[in-house]
């Protein structure tokens, strides 16, 4: 399928008002279709249009069941077009960024939902190795190096360091049980930090909430920093102006679970419930945090 293929489609989607994706942070899905686009070398007015539009459906639609029963489609002919591209950056990275999303936000079962993280793994992890070949072997270098090869990485190939990131968080958090994967969360926050430092701006608050969400996977016994946790997810609401919630469910679920603060996390629970989900760019994150808080605080008295 080519690009004036895709731009169709996309066109066509856009009157459908279509998905968003989860807790791992709120820019991604939007991102996600302006890579899409992008990755096609899609330059005309009109199909700038198309995504702008596109993006604003996707983060102010509040049905979730809707959201749910249309994403599939999306992560359908993704695979189609990275048959037709293997190589193409923007296309992987798009992959990437809608397979992590939809598995985190919209998939229950837990078996599905790893097994779209690897592959949301995989494609984060050629989109990174499309864009820049020194970081094809990124897993198999040892830390310093690793770190000295993140380090190169310019602001130009920061949509691609995104994707990588994104694909490997949904691929940890869905492998709590594995020790290989939590090995490599040093790596991750590097190149989350990292990705802070080359002027993500647009992405600073999602950022801060994976960072948030990394350093409180593990109790501090375990290697753990939940107070390293905390300070990002207090970072996170400020540069959303609050308005993002389901940073505030991250921050409840990650920490004050973690630490068995009660009185912390019901403030932020009830925070959650009693702000207006019509929030622009955050109405569909919104809308799953509230629902995410109720299930929550029904659940806080056998979990404390």
């Amino acid at each position: 399928m080519n690009c004036k293929v895709l731009e169709l489609v996309i066109s066509r989607l856009a009157t459908v008002r279509r998905p968003a994706l989860s807790a791992w942070g709120l820019a991604a899905l939007c991102c996600a279709a302006h890579a899409l686009l992008s990755g096609c070398s899609v330059a005309s007015t009109a199909a700038a249009g198309i995504s702008d539009n596109l993006s604003q459906a996707i983060v102010n639609q509040p049905d979730p069941e809707l959201v749910g029963d249309a994403l599939p489609a999306y992560l359908l002919l993704l695979d189609g077009f990275v048959l037709t591209e293997p190589d193409n950056a923007g296309i992987l990275g798009a992959a990437a960024q809608l397979y992590a999303l939809y598995g985190s936000a919209l998939v229950a079962d837990e078996a599905r939902a790893a097994a779209l993280a690897a592959r949301a793994k995989d494609y984060g992890d050629r989109a990174l190795c499309a864009e820049l070949s020194r970081t094809c072997v990124l897993a198999e270098l040892h830390f310093d190096d690793y770190v000295a090869v993140i380090g190169k990485i310019g602001p130009s190939s920061s949509e691609a360091l995104f994707s990588y990131c994104v694909g490997n968080l949904s691929f940890v958090r869905t492998h709590t049980d594995d020790w290989n994967a939590l090995a490599y969360l040093p790596k991750l926050e590097n190149a989350l930090e990292h990705l802070l430092s080359i002027g993500a701006a647009q992405k600073a608050g999602s950022v801060n909430t994976y960072l948030g969400i990394l350093n409180t996977l593990r109790p501090e016994a375990l290697g753990g920093q939940p107070e390293r946790g905390r300070a990002f997810f207090e970072e996170a609401i400020e540069l959303t102006d609050g308005r993002d919630l389901s940073v505030k469910v991250e921050f409840a679920k990650g920490y004050a679970r973690l630490l068995y603060d009660r009185e912390l996390h019901d403030q932020l629970l009830n925070d959650v419930l009693a702000t207006d989900v019509q929030q622009p760019g955050f109405t569909f994150f919104n809308q799953l945090a509230q629902e995410q808080a109720v299930e929550l605080l029904a659940s806080a008295d056998d979990y404390f």
